[in-house]
């Protein structure tokens, strides 16, 4: 039997040509569209909250929040104790960091929030504390925080958290010092002050474990559309959207963001994350994919949902280990920023469009 022998030479050219032939059709490959490519197709924007210290010192953190989130949101440096830490005295500059990184790549941003029974300023807390803030004083406090907060982001914010976790889990005011020195008052308030400061920014209520039809969200309901009668502008209805894995998927989410479509409202998705009891594994993590795709889904199902945002998208920079003990895992890109099967179902769901 007679081999076939290959010259050396004709050996090398095949070899590169091969490679030439390979170089080209991995050069020639598209790149695969963006998360905010995507949502931009889906009229939806999506989003993403941010570290303003892992923006400041982490080049991928910023390649990362830059090229996939079409909106971004403050983690914490719009909270009223790092925008006013003595009275009458603003520091403003970390928020105006994010101002200007989402101008400069083209991203919305969502103002996160102008009023909440946590993260106050001390002075603020212990003056109700001792009396010597009374329930007069208070409220202008409130209106003068409210208004100068967002007269310094006029036309800059297209979204605004107003009031943040107003109700208790069966629907009933939190007992807040808002609701103990000001009365229920307080919220539509707030609503109109934030709207003559700004009034084109869009004006949200903000709250978790409110993704399906339960007291707590019936008590979002039924107060927006009560409030929305008496001309005040309420105008979105957010979800923060914080699960477990281990809690089960709640029941009747798109039937909720439905009613309040029918209002005539706004909805979004502001905080979604879905964390799991750790080590994560193979199953969890698929899990985990699917309850965002599964909330991302109702979005996308709901014409007046506009915004899809993850409280933070890197597990490097998770607020959730610190909290739950234990969990963790919660965000769509691993610590080491590889996409993970959550990224992948995000990705699918905003192709699909809505």
């Amino acid at each position: 039997m007679t081999r076939l022998r290959t010259p050396l030479a004709a050996v090398a050219l095949l070899s590169a040509t091969l490679m030439v032939t390979g170089t080209q059709a991995a050069s020639a490959a598209p790149e695969k569209p963006s998360l905010r490519q995507l949502a931009g197709r889906a009229d939806l924007l999506v989003g993403t909250a941010v570290d303003m210290s892992a923006l400041a010192d982490d080049t991928a953190y910023r390649k990362t929040t830059a090229k996939d989130f079409s909106s971004v949101t403050a983690e914490n440096v719009m909270k009223w104790e790092a925008v006013e830490p003595e009275r009458g005295v603003y520091d403003w500059s970390k928020a105006d960091d994010l101002i200007r990184f989402a101008r400069d790549n083209g991203q919305a941003v969502r103002g996160h929030t102008l009023l909440w029974h946590s993260q106050l300023p001390q002075w603020l807390t212990s003056g109700v504390a001792d009396g010597s803030i009374d329930s007069d004083e208070l409220r202008g406090i409130l209106k003068n925080h409210i208004t100068t907060q967002v007269k310094h982001f006029k036309g800059k914010i297209y979204q605004w958290d107003v009031v943040n976790e107003v109700f208790n889990e069966d629907g009933t005011l939190r007992e807040s010092i808002w609701l103990q020195k000001l009365g229920p008052s307080y919220i539509a308030d707030a609503f109109r002050w934030a709207h003559a400061a700004d009034p084109k920014a869009k004006l949200f209520v903000n709250d978790y474990n409110v993704e399906g039809i339960n007291a707590k969200s019936t008590a979002y309901y039924e107060l927006a559309k009560q409030l929305r009668a008496e001309g005040v502008p309420v105008q979105g209805f957010g979800i923060q959207g914080h699960l477990g894995i281990q809690y089960g998927f709640p029941g009747d989410v798109a039937a909720n963001l439905k009613r309040f479509d029918d209002l005539g409202m706004e909805t979004a998705f502001t905080e979604v994350d879905v964390r799991m009891i750790l080590p994560a594994d193979d199953t969890k993590l698929a899990r985990q994919a699917d309850d965002y795709r599964r909330l991302l889904d109702a979005c996308l199902a709901t014409a007046g949902c506009k915004s899809f945002t993850v409280w933070g998208h890197t597990d490097k920079y998770s607020w959730i280990p610190g909290v739950f003990s234990g969990e963790g895992a919660a965000n769509l890109l691993d610590e080491n920023y590889a996409p993970k099967p959550a990224y992948v179902a995000v990705r699918e769901e905003l192709a699909s469009g809505r």
